[in-house]
C-alpha cells in the first residue's frame, strides 16, 4: 500500500484535531498548569525576553503563545499559528481573558509560514512538529522568519515506553480493535521519539548550537480513572478517533479495562500517568 499524499495527511490531521478542539478549550487551565515546566524551559531556551517578537507554531488552544506574551510584555509581541481555526477560537478567548493585547493568532499551515525574513527574535513549537508531513520544510520556514542569532525551542514526545500516558490507552485499544500502523516517517505522536532524528532535523533546516534534553511530565491528572479517560478522550485526537470508530459495547468494555489499568498505577489522591518529552533548541547563525 502506498503512503498517503501530504495533502491527504494534512486533511486527516485537520479533521483529527478539529474533533477535539472544544476539549482543548475546556481543559486549557489544567493543560497550562501541568505543562508549565515544559513551557518555562522552552521560553528560556528560545531566549524569550521582555520586548521580544516571538513566533509560536501549532499554538492549539493558546500555549505556549500566551505564556510567551506575558513574558515579553507590552513592548513585545507574539504571533501564534495553528492549522485548525477551531483551536484558535479558544486561543483568542484565553488570550482575551488574560487581558493580553500583544498577541494575535492566525490560521496557517505550519509548512506554509510566510511572515517575512528576519522578523522574529525567538520561535517555539510545542508538540506539533511530529504531526507535519514536511518537518524540515516547516523548520526552514521558521528559520527564515528568525533574525540572525535568534533561537527556536520545540518539544516532541520521547520513546513510547517512557510515555504510558499514551501507550496504556493504545495498548488497551488494541485488545478491542485493530490499530492502523503508522507509515514509515509518517506523522504521529512518536514520530520524533528519536532524539538524534530531532537534532538532525534542526540541523537540516539550518540551525546550529543544537541541544536536546528530556523532561519528565505528568501531562494531566484526575480524581478518578474514569475522569482520566474523559480528559484523555478530550485531548488525544488520534486516540479519540480510534475510540469513536468502535461500537458502544466495545467502547464500554475498553473504558472499564483502561480504567482498571489507570487505577493500578495510582500513587496518590490523583491519578496521572507519566510521560517524558524532548525539549530541543537551536540557533540561526548570525
Amino acid at each position: 500500500m502506498s503512503a498517503p499524499a501530504p495533502e491527504q495527511i494534512k486533511q486527516q490531521q485537520h479533521q483529527t484535531w478539529s474533533s477535539v478542539a472544544d476539549g482543548w478549550g475546556r481543559r486549557y487551565a489544567m493543560l497550562r498548569r501541568c505543562s508549565a515546566n515544559v513551557t518555562a524551559r522552552m521560553l528560556e531556551l528560545a531566549g524569550v525576553v521582555p520586548g521580544a517578537a516571538v513566533l509560536d507554531v501549532a499554538s492549539g488552544s493558546g500555549e505556549p503563545a500566551i505564556s510567551a506574551a506575558q513574558r515579553v510584555g507590552a513592548g513585545g509581541r507574539v504571533q501564534g499559528t495553528d492549522l485548525v481555526e477551531d483551536m484558535l477560537v479558544h486561543a483568542r478567548a484565553h488570550a482575551a481573558a488574560a487581558g493580553l493585547t500583544n498577541i494575535e493568532f492566525q490560521c496557517v499551515d505550519g509548512e506554509m509560514l510566510d511572515f517575512g525574513a528576519d522578523t522574529f527574535d525567538a520561535a517555539t513549537l510545542r508538540w506539533g512538529l511530529m504531526f507535519m508531513p514536511d518537518r524540515v520544510g516547516a523548520l526552514k520556514r521558521v528559520h527564515r522568519s528568525l533574525r540572525g542569532g535568534a533561537r527556536i525551542a520545540l518539544a516532541t514526545w520521547a520513546e513510547p515506553e517512557r510515555n504510558p500516558f499514551v501507550t496504556l490507552a493504545l495498548d488497551t485499544l488494541g485488545k478491542y480493535r485493530e490499530i492502523p500502523p503508522s507509515p514509515p516517517d509518517g506523522p504521529g505522536i512518536f514520530a520524533l521519539a528519536d532524539r538524534n532524528k530531532l537534532a538532525e532535523l534542526l540541523q537540516a533546516a539550518g540551525f546550529d548550537d543544537i541541544t536536546v534534553e528530556d523532561m519528565a511530565i505528568t501531562p494531566f491528572e484526575a480524581d478518578t480513572a474514569e475522569a482520566y479517560w474523559e480528559i484523555l478522550s478530550d485531548l488525544a485526537g488520534p486516540i479519540s478517533v480510534l475510540y469513536n470508530e468502535m461500537d458502544e459495547r466495545s467502547q464500554a468494555a475498553f473504558v472499564r479495562d483502561f480504567a482498571r489499568g489507570v487505577e493500578e498505577r495510582r500513587e496518590g489522591e490523583k491519578v496521572g500517568l507519566p510521560g517524558v518529552t524532548w525539549i530541543a533548541a537551536g540557533k540561526k547563525p548570525p
